[in-house]
């Protein structure tokens, strides 16, 4: 009988102490470096997205129409800043996901199947519970209140979708418009290149190569903007001297035409008075040519007169007839 009630004792310190070991343990994973580190990184992400959230607020630049823009202007260009990396980086990876998501797996097919699963489980749960228990399982698990959506969320969402649709609204408007001229060039490039790569890329490779293209070179130019700056420079200043004379070149003849065309207007416009007036224009004459040569050169002129056969015969005839 001892040593029956000397076991319970035993088996209840021993099971005592392996919660207390195990209670030990996690509180030392808890606060070891590993967790303590992960807790900070959940820390500051939870931190960059509560500010890329505060970052949804109205510009105060409007667009060049005068118009407001949306909050939307304001988020993706936080977002596309990297100055939350944290968020950034979680939301390129998330994109991406999509796009594999949306390439390598049938979410329509995979949908149609957990629907048909979900309302047979349900279906088969109601009638197994019906038949054998009197009451349906799917009876007991049914809330006793359904769901709804709050108008206020509604009212919300709805707001948000207009204004990020709005968003690309007027973004395609200003790109079009060239608003901003560098913006529209990268985007007619990109249409450019997209054209012809999308001969030999599937158009999630396209979205794809987007995607990092949108996210990455913002990165690139914010970690290397002194350098870029400096040669984007060099390149606007040599653009600048080339126009300019261009733009010499190009008003110096501009100004000869002119002078050449008022002269001939002030010729045209002369003559149309002569003209008007009755005075007909007589074309100049134009100068004999000067000659080198000198009288020497000729040959001298005979001093008397010769009479030639037919003059003599003339005079002889009034005699004849005499």
């Amino acid at each position: 009988m001892a040593d029956s009630a000397a076991h319970p004792a035993t088996n209840g310190g021993s099971v005592e102490s392996l919660k207390g070991n195990a209670q030990a343990a996690y509180n030392q994973i808890a606060s070891g470096p590993v967790a303590q580190n992960v807790k900070d990184q959940s820390a500051k992400t939870s931190a960059e997205f509560s500010n890329l959230a505060n970052a949804r607020q109205t510009p105060s630049q409007p667009a060049a129409t005068g118009q407001p823009l949306t909050h939307y202007h304001s988020f993706f260009s936080e977002l596309l800043s990297w100055n939350n990396p944290r968020a950034s980086s979680i939301a390129y990876a998330s994109v991406v996901s999509l796009i594999f998501v949306a390439r390598y797996l049938d979410v329509v097919r995979y949908t149609l199947k957990l629907t048909w699963m979900a309302l047979g489980i349900t279906v088969l749960a109601e009638l197994a519970g019906k038949t054998i228990l009197g009451n349906g399982l799917a009876t007991q698990l049914r809330p006793r209140k359904y769901y709804t959506v709050p108008r206020e969320t509604l009212d919300s969402l709805i707001g948000d979708v207009h204004e990020l649709i709005n968003f690309f609204v007027i973004e395609s408007q200003r790109i079009l418009f060239a608003e901003n001229v560098s913006a529209s060039t990268v985007a007619a490039i990109g249409a450019f290149l997209s054209y012809y790569l999308v001969k030999i890329v599937p158009y999630w490779g396209l979205a794809l190569i987007s995607t990092t293209l949108l996210f990455f070179v913002p990165l690139i130019y914010s970690t290397n903007q002194e350098l870029i700056d400096h040669h984007l420079k060099q390149a606007s200043d040599m653009i600048n001297s080339q126009s300019e004379q261009l733009r010499r070149v190009a008003t110096k003849h501009t100004e000869q035409a002119t002078e050449i065309t008022k002269q001939y207007m002030g010729d045209y416009t002369q003559k149309a008075q002569q003209m008007l007036r009755g005075k007909p224009t007589t074309p100049e004459v134009p100068k004999p040519a000067q000659s080198n040569l000198k009288d020497s050169d000729f040959p001298q002129a005979p001093k008397q007169d010769l009479k030639n056969g037919e003059d003599a015969e003339d005079e002889e005839e009034p005699l004849i007839a005499a």
